[in-house]
C-alpha cells in the first residue's frame, strides 16, 4: 500500500507538551477564582485558542466578550511560549518514528492547533525536519475542521487517502478524519476517548510503531 504523507499533531503528540499547557491552565483557573481539572482540560485539548479560551471562561462563570477572550488568549500564549523555553521532552517512540520516515523518505507535515509562535519554539529544540509545516493561526478554520489536514496534505501534494494522521485530541482525530485520511490516536490526557470509526486505530503510544504500520493503515488502491 502506499504512504503519500504522514501528518503529525504537535502538542501531546510529538511532544510532551500537555503538562506544560496544564500547568498555564492551572494558573489562568486560579487567576479566575477556580480550579483546573481533568474534565476541562478534556474539554479543550487539541483546540485553537479562539475555541478553548472562551470555553475555558465560561467553565468559570466569566462572560467571553470579544476583548476578554483577547485578553485571556494573549496572557496564555504568552505563558506558554516562556514555558517552551525550557526542556520539551518527545513523547515515547517519537524520535524512532521519525528516523525511520526520514530514511524512507516518507514526505511529513506538522500540523498543529498551537499558533506559530510555539510550533517555532518547538521546532527550535531540533523536532524535524518537516517538509510542511502548519499552525493553528494559518488556517481559517481549526481542528476539529478538516481545513489542518487538507491543507497540509495538498502542500505535500499528497492525496488524502493516502495519508496517515498521528494524534492525540479528540478534536485532532474529527479533524483528521473528516479530511479523509487515516488516523492512529495515541491519548496524552486521562479520560480522553475515542468512537470506534473506519479508518480509525488506537495505541498507548508510538512505541513499535513503524513504517510499514503507518502503511497498512493506508486506503487500498
Amino acid at each position: 500500500m502506499t504512504l503519500a504523507g504522514v501528518l503529525w499533531d504537535m502538542d501531546g503528540l510529538l511532544v510532551d507538551t500537555e503538562p506544560i499547557w496544564t500547568v498555564a491552565e492551572v494558573e489562568l483557573a486560579a487567576t479566575l477564582g477556580g480550579v483546573w481539572t481533568d474534565e476541562i482540560k478534556a474539554a479543550v485539548v487539541g483546540t485553537r485558542l479562539d475555541v478553548s479560551v472562551p470555553t475555558i471562561l465560561r467553565w468559570y462563570g466569566v462572560e467571553p466578550t470579544p476583548a476578554r477572550v483577547a485578553e485571556t488568549a494573549a496572557w496564555l500564549l504568552h505563558r506558554v511560549a516562556e514555558l517552551f523555553a525550557g526542556a520539551l521532552p518527545a513523547r515515547a517512540g517519537v524520535p524512532t518514528l521519525l528516523a525511520a520516515l526520514r530514511e524512507e523518505g516518507v514526505p511529513m507535515a506538522l500540523v498543529s492547533s498551537s499558533f506559530r509562535v510555539l510550533v517555532d519554539a518547538v521546532l527550535a529544540h531540533g523536532f524535524g525536519p518537516f517538509d510542511v509545516t502548519l499552525a493553528g493561526d494559518e488556517v481559517a478554520c481549526g481542528k476539529p475542521d478538516p481545513e489542518p489536514y487538507l491543507t497540509a496534505a495538498a502542500r505535500l501534494g499528497a492525496d488524502p487517502a493516502y495519508c496517515v494522521v498521528l494524534e492525540d485530541s479528540p478534536a485532532g482525530v474529527a479533524s483528521g478524519l473528516a479530511a479523509g485520511c487515516s488516523v492512529l490516536a495515541v491519548p496524552s490526557v486521562e479520560g480522553v476517548e475515542f468512537a470506534p470509526a473506519p479508518r480509525l486505530a488506537v495505541a498507548a503510544d508510538l512505541c513499535g510503531v513503524t513504517v510499514a504500520t503507518l502503511r497498512e493503515m493506508t486506503a487500498p488502491a
